[in-house]
């Protein structure tokens, strides 16, 4: 059909928040050193146009809500030379310990996580 298979936008998502977790001056690979897991609980997309291969996309993510085990994502995924948008997404994430359990996030890592919900971190 030459579009974008359906999927390859949860990883562009994954890719966005990873991206923005980076950017706040962390990585996903710090946080789970730190012993801060992070699991996806809920996903929603909405297409409203496809990519097409090869199209340059762009990935705008930020963080809506966070709480003291979770926080939610949101994503535009548009079109870079139109602007057009192609998907609009959530995930939302809860904090779990290595066992598997639901835990809360360490006081450190929420408060850098709220004072990023409030700064403008969209890339260029």
């Amino acid at each position: 059909m030459g579009v974008v298979y359906h999927a390859n936008y949860l990883v562009w998502c994954e890719i966005g928040r990873t991206d923005f977790i980076r950017r706040i001056g962390r990585s996903y690979a710090e946080l789970e050193n730190e012993g801060v897991l992070l699991a996806v609980s809920d996903a929603a997309l909405r297409f409203h146009a496809s990519a097409r291969y090869d199209d340059p996309i762009r990935v705008r993510t930020t963080l809506s809500n966070i709480r003291s085990r979770s926080m939610e994502f949101s994503y535009v995924i548009e079109h870079v030379e139109h602007s057009t948008r192609l998907v609009s997404a959530t995930t939302t994430l809860v904090s779990m310990s290595r066992d598997g359990r639901l835990t809360a996030l360490p006081v450190a890592v929420r408060d850098l996580l709220e004072t990023a919900s409030m700064a403008d971190l969209d890339a260029p």
